[in-house]
Order: C-alpha cells, then sequence, then structure tokens
C-alpha cells in the first residue's frame, strides 16, 4: 500500500499549516484504506477456492489490522487535540475573568464564566464517550475544529495580555504626569521661597526702622540676609564652574591649603564662600572712599545719620537699575571694582567664553545676565552693610580667624551642622590633652561693634592625635 510522504519542507511551517497537512495525510490514508478493503472483498470472493496463493487470507487480516489500528490512532489524537483545545479556551476565559474584574464588568465576567462552565461539560462528556468507548469523531474535522479553536482562544489570551499592558501603561503614565505635576509645584513653591528670601522685599522687616534705635542687633540681622545672598552667589558660580568642566577640587586647592581635608564633598562650598567674603568684605573699614570720599574716620552723628539714610534709599531699589541709572555713584564704583577682583579676567572667559561682561562693566555698563544679576545683589547687600554698620554710634571692627587658632564659642561658630567630634575628642580637649578643635580656615569675618561680638564663622580641622 502507497503512503504519502510529507515533505521536508513541512517542519518549517506554521502550527495551523502542519495541522492542515496532518488533516490531508489522515484523509488521503483512510481512502486508499477504503480502497484497499474493497479490494480485499473481490480479491477473497475471486479467488477463495484458489489454493495456490499462500498465505493470502493472512495478507488481508493484517492489513485490516493494521487499518483499525490507524483509525484508532487518529480519533486518539483528534481526542487529544479537542481536550488541548478545551484547555487552551479555559485559560482564555480565566484570563478574561480576571480582566473583567478591574475594572468591574459584570457582564463579562458572567460571559467569561460560563464559556469555563462550557468546557468543563465539553471536557466530562469527553471523559465520559471515551470511557464508554462511544467516541463518535471525525479525525479530519475534529483536528481542523481543534485546531481552530485553540488558535482563537490564544488569539483571545494575547488581545487580553495586550489590553492589561496597554492598562499598566495608561497608568504609569498618569502616574508620570501627576508626578511631573507635582515636581513642578516643588520647583514653582521653591523658586517662590528663594525669591522671598532672596528679593530686595526679604529686607521688609527694616522699612520701619529708625535711626535713634539703631543697635548692634540690627547689624547682626542684617549680616543674616547678606550671608545668604552670598550663599546663593556662590552656588550659582559653582554650577558655572561644573558646566564649565572645572576641577572643583584643585579650585578648592587654589583657595585653601592643599591638605585640608573636607569629609563632605558639598564642604568644597565652604572655600569658595570663603573666597567670596574675604573678597567682598576686603576693606569693610579700612578704606572710607566707598563710603565719604575725604572724611576721616571715626565718623561724626551727622555722618552716621547721611549713611543711614544711604541705607534706606538703596535698600528697596533693583541693583542692575540703579548702577544703570547712577553710574558714577559710590555704589556703582563699589559694584565694578569687586567684580573685577572676585571675577579675574581667565575664570570670566572659562566660564562664559568671552569677556564681554568685563568689557561692559569697564567701558561704564551693566551686563544683562542672570550671573550679574545675583552678583549685583550681593554687592547692594554687603554696601547696605557697610552703611549700616556706619550708621552706629559705635566703632566697628572686623576680624578674621588664623589657621591653626583653638576653636572658642564666644568669636566662633562652625559652619557645619553635624558635629565633626566625638565626644571623647570633646572630653580631652576639656582636660587640656591637646586633641581640641583647630580652626583651619574662616569662612565668614567677625565683626565687633563696640562692646558687642558678632561671631565669626569657621571650618574646622579634626584634632590631632
Amino acid at each position: 500500500m502507497a503512503t504519502i510522504k510529507p515533505n521536508s519542507s513541512v517542519k518549517s511551517k506554521t502550527r495551523f499549516a502542519r495541522t492542515f497537512q496532518k488533516v490531508i495525510n489522515l484523509r488521503n490514508a483512510t481512502r486508499i484504506a477504503s480502497s484497499n478493503g474493497i479490494c480485499v472483498l473481490v480479491s477473497h470472493n475471486k479467488f477463495k477456492d484458489d489454493t495456490s496463493i499462500h498465505g493470502g487470507k493472512s495478507q488481508i487480516f493484517d492489513r485490516g489490522e493494521e487499518d483499525v489500528k490507524a483509525r484508532n490512532k487518529a480519533v486518539m489524537e483528534a481526542l487529544a487535540a479537542k481536550l488541548f483545545a478545551s484547555v487552551t479556551s479555559i485559560k482564555a476565559a480565566y484570563a478574561e475573568l480576571q480582566m473583567a474584574q478591574s475594572p468591574y464588568n459584570s457582564d463579562a465576567i458572567q460571559a467569561a464564566d460560563q464559556a469555563v462552565v462550557d468546557e468543563l461539560k465539553v471536557i466530562s462528556e469527553l471523559k465520559r464517550s471515551f470511557l464508554k468507548k462511544e467516541l463518535d469523531l471525525s479525525p479530519q474535522v475534529t483536528l481542523m475544529l481543534s485546531e481552530i479553536q485553540e488558535q482563537q482562544s490564544l488569539m483571545k489570551t494575547y488581545e487580553i495580555t495586550i489590553k492589561k499592558l496597554q492598562a499598566e501603561s495608561e497608568q504609569k503614565d498618569i502616574g508620570i504626569v501627576a508626578l511631573k505635576k507635582k515636581l513642578d509645584e516643588s520647583i514653582s513653591f521653591n523658586k517662590s521661597l528663594e525669591k522671598k528670601l532672596n528679593a530686595s522685599g526679604s529686607l521688609s522687616m527694616f522699612d520701619n526702622l529708625q535711626f535713634s534705635l539703631l543697635n548692634p542687633t540690627h547689624f547682626a540681622q542684617f549680616l543674616h540676609y547678606t550671608l545668604r545672598s552670598i550663599r546663593n552667589f556662590v552656588k550659582l558660580m559653582i554650577r558655572e564652574m561644573e558646566s564649565a568642566s572645572w576641577d572643583l577640587n584643585a579650585a578648592v586647592q587654589c583657595i585653601v591649603d592643599p591638605d585640608t581635608k573636607f569629609p563632605e564633598p558639598t564642604h568644597r562650598s565652604f572655600a569658595f564662600e570663603s573666597f567670596v567674603c574675604k573678597t567682598m568684605f576686603e576693606g569693610f573699614t579700612t578704606d572710607p572712599n566707598f563710603i565719604f570720599q575725604n572724611d576721616s574716620f571715626p565718623l561724626d552723628k551727622q555722618q552716621n545719620r547721611q549713611m543711614f539714610d544711604k541705607f534706606k534709599k538703596l535698600k528697596p531699589v533693583n541693583p542692575k537699575i540703579f548702577i544703570s541709572q547712577n553710574l558714577n555713584s559710590s555704589f556703582a564704583k563699589f559694584t565694578r571694582s569687586k567684580y573685577l577682583q572676585l571675577v579675574h579676567a581667565k575664570m570670566e572667559c572659562s566660564l562664559f567664553g568671552n569677556l564681554n561682561q568685563r568689557k561692559i562693566m569697564n567701558s561704564g555698563g551693566v551686563p544683562d545676565t542672570t550671573f550679574f544679576a545675583a552678583f549685583a545683589e550681593m554687592s547692594k547687600r554687603v554696601w547696605l552693610l557697610r552703611c549700616l554698620a556706619f550708621s552706629l554710634h559705635n566703632d566697628v571692627t572686623i576680624f578674621q580667624v588664623r589657621k591653626n587658632s583653638r576653636f572658642s564659642e564666644v568669636y566662633m561658630q562652625c559652619v557645619t551642622e553635624e558635629t565633626l567630634f566625638s565626644p571623647a575628642d570633646m572630653n580631652d580637649s576639656a582636660v587640656g590633652t591637646g586633641s581640641e578643635p583647630r580652626v583651619r580656615f574662616t569662612v565668614v569675618p567677625g565683626f565687633k561693634i563696640g562692646e558687642t561680638v558678632v561671631q565669626s564663622r569657621v571650618y574646622l580641622s579634626p584634632p590631632s592625635r
């Protein structure tokens, strides 16, 4: 009996194509088996008395038995295919049932539940027919329908998975939008706080300040606002350095001793703050030319009053606008001088790629940049602090703390919030073992107004062992 051998290219076909080929093979085999059966009957009637054909009946019986086995095998394959198709349908219905629970959809839940029940009934009926040997399946049709059912169930499962992924993606998108909104609100809130802290309006507490009521406490309060502006400028300067790919460690070593160690990278900003403060406060009390030209120190009461009037006049104004309208004023000269001293030519060229701001200032103009605006605000507050200092009726002096000086709570304040030294170190210093903290460098100078001391701010080094 001739059989149809599957071509080698069948292995590369899809699952559905393989099933279709299998059905064709099964149908051809059945047709050939039926033809052989007819031939067997004819041959048996024609040659039943012919004893010259040896073993004829045995060969016919063997062929009939093979055909029955092939038929049973085809039925079992069809049964297995139908069973697997039903299981795949149950999986798809279960996935649909889960999908319908969130968000809740009663109609979809009932439909999925009914699909599960129907497939369980089909499986139960197959079991009953198999046990009672009452299977009535057409192998070709059952294989084809089972494959179609399984492919449809898989497609449904994929669709449900896609919908689930899309729903999760939409939820994540909603979450991202909400987080972005929250971030924008936080940034806006921080900017508003920073604006309130840094803008001239933050000095409104000094609006009603009277000359007759001035005391060193007002100076200490205004120093606090001045240092806040200095720190903001330092932060901006560090950001510009980072954008210009500066080596901040090398820059710090040019300001303080190279052997200075910082436990935290953020502590490097204190070195830059020290550099800015040293430049801005240089000549604070020794150079009268920025205050009253050709006047001698100490100032008399009338000059104190004039300094206070300068303070009241400049406090509410925008420094850039004031400089542009008063190019020859003492404040404009002070700002230009300090800028050229603090931001040297190489630094400006490195940060901004040109010397435009320096050229504008040398020609008597005002640069329209964020960097200069921050510098002008800082310069204004330092200038106002000087005006306020010389408005007082007491002598004003400024002092720096020498390196390796012993820490004194009377004249100094540590700039770091955290404790740099263990309690054991502090106890050792109390008993005079020589391990007390030492000053590494001065960040903010201190002031002495009459008998009142405004503490300097210093950076301490670890105690020596």
